[in-house]
């Protein structure tokens, strides 16, 4: 299997050529050469296998040049019940991903089990694995660089923390995430934990992390590789859960569902897309932004415009605090065709501030056949939406799930089962579900009083010159 640029300027590479990377030299995103495709026989045989071993044959259609016995390894090592528990004592964290019914047709698949509570768990401790391992081979180091708006950066750090050979600079907009957020972070001390605060807003700290990866004299010098959805990596470990949830809402290979997934970067969703272009029968992906809806926009009226950090809300979902979408680039690449002078087109735009429109073109008539659509979910909607569940059922679900569960329910087709994916446990955002209930959410015992211990970080300006300085005084000739 090999993987290209979506902008079109960059050599065909294996998976572990791209792993360690990012962004091409291109400044595109890699994406396979084409889908594998996924036959019946395979999603009957699939459809009983555990967590672990379903992630093994659906990544083994993606990864080529890792030995099979390698890769089993290091998938097996990463979907254990052990890391998957949260502490719980039922049975159901035996199946990583569990299905949470709420009435016959509406799921909620559970994603975040994992050691920091996020959906971004599930892709980044594979993500820790296969660096690891892939480093060993080349008995070399990794400086990652990335950036959040509040899960992505813990899970990295969670991920990496430890790991042989590896730096995480991780970097956050100021003040921006939930106070659980930001100790589960900034409370940690290893010594290979680097939290940069950035006085900016998410997308801020996301061009930051591009500008760098761009620099390629200063990313081959400095061995800077990312975590960010980015990596390819992440996409398709998100990939398996699609298959997984699919699997537990059906009876048959012959039944369709609806995914609901809340999205502001659309690595999630994105990878719904991909499963779905591999033969998995997805009837609808249901894409739902918070109050910053430009996915929502253009799925609506054909325009993709970014709004630029100064017109990105703080809303009471940070995680979708965003503007500029990363993997949005990847599905648009699809949708033109794998055109990538089009792809360069439309990006010169956008990486200037500006907007591409849609509209009246062969792309606007080719994009109902990707079975999309798409909503948008208020602050007031949220609590909304996390009241009835309570009280209807006694979920309780954190705001971008709630923000999911909304838009799902308002644009799914009525024949089709809804799935839900969840993104993260309440505890993550207790000032909201205080807002909500009245009540605190529960967290496990280990992460009681999180908020109280000591917290490391600088702050830096959104200067990308004075980022690189930071990372070149940290990392030794």
């Amino acid at each position: 299997m090999k993987y290209i640029s979506t902008r079109g300027n960059a050599p065909a590479k294996n998976f572990t050529e791209i792993l360690l990377g990012g962004l091409a030299p291109d400044g595109g995103l890699y994406l396979p050469e084409q889908y594998p495709q996924v036959t019946r026989a395979e999603l009957d045989a699939w459809r009983k296998l555990s967590y672990a071993d379903l992630a093994f044959a659906v990544l083994s259609k993606f990864i080529t040049d890792i030995p099979a016995n390698d890769l089993r390894a290091i998938i097996n090592k990463t979907y254990t019940a052990a890391v998957y528990s949260n502490g719980r004592a039922d049975s159901d964290f035996k199946q990583i991903t569990p299905l949470r019914t709420l009435e016959p047709g509406v799921h909620i698949l559970e994603l975040s089990n994992g050691p920091t509570l996020a959906f971004k768990d599930m892709a980044m401790q594979l993500l820790g694995n296969l660096f690891e391992y892939a480093l060993a081979k080349k008995h070399d180091e990794l400086n990652i660089l990335g950036a959040t708006s509040g899960d992505t950066g813990s899970a990295a750090e969670y991920a990496m923390r430890g790991k042989h050979g590896i730096r995480v600079f991780m970097l956050s907009p100021h003040g921006k995430m939930s106070s659980f957020q930001r100790a589960q972070m900034y409370s940690l001390q290893d010594p290979n934990i680097y939290n940069i605060a950035i006085n900016g807003m998410f997308d801020d700290a996301q061009d930051m992390v591009k500008a760098v990866s761009n620099d390629h004299a200063f990313k081959a010098k400095y061995k800077i590789g990312t975590v960010n959805s980015i990596n390819w990596a992440r996409v398709s470990a998100q990939i398996v859960y699609y298959f997984k949830g699919y699997f537990a809402a059906t009876k048959s290979n012959d039944e369709q569902v609806a995914f609901s997934v809340p999205s502001g970067n659309f690595g999630n969703i994105c990878a719904g897309h991909i499963a779905r272009m591999m033969g998995l029968p997805i009837g609808q992906l249901i894409l739902a932004t918070n109050e910053n809806d430009v996915l929502d926009e253009f799925f609506r009226t054909g325009v993709y415009r970014p709004r630029g950090t100064d017109h990105t809300y703080e809303t009471s979902s940070p995680s979708m605090d965003i503007s500029k979408a990363s993997n949005f680039e990847r599905f648009v690449f699809d949708l033109v065709g794998r055109d990538g002078a089009k792809l360069r087109e439309f990006w010169s735009k956008v990486d200037t501030g500006g907007a591409f429109d849609i509209k009246g073109t062969a792309y606007w008539e080719a994009l109902p056949k990707f079975d999309f659509a798409s909503g948008k979910s208020t602050h007031q909607d949220r609590l909304m939406t996390i009241r009835e569940l309570w009280e209807e059922y006694g979920v309780m679900v954190d705001p971008h799930t709630a923000d999911g569960l909304k838009v799902g329910l308002e644009q799914r087709r009525p024949s089709l089962p809804l799935i839900c994916l969840e993104t993260a446990l309440p505890a993550k955002f207790e000032e909201t579900i205080v807002e909500a209930l009245g009540r605190q959410p529960e967290r496990p015992a280990a992460l009681e009083g999180i908020e109280k211990l000591p917290q490391r970080f600088d702050k830096l300006p959104p200067d990308v010159a004075q980022l690189k300085a930071f990372i070149a005084a940290r990392v030794p000739s």
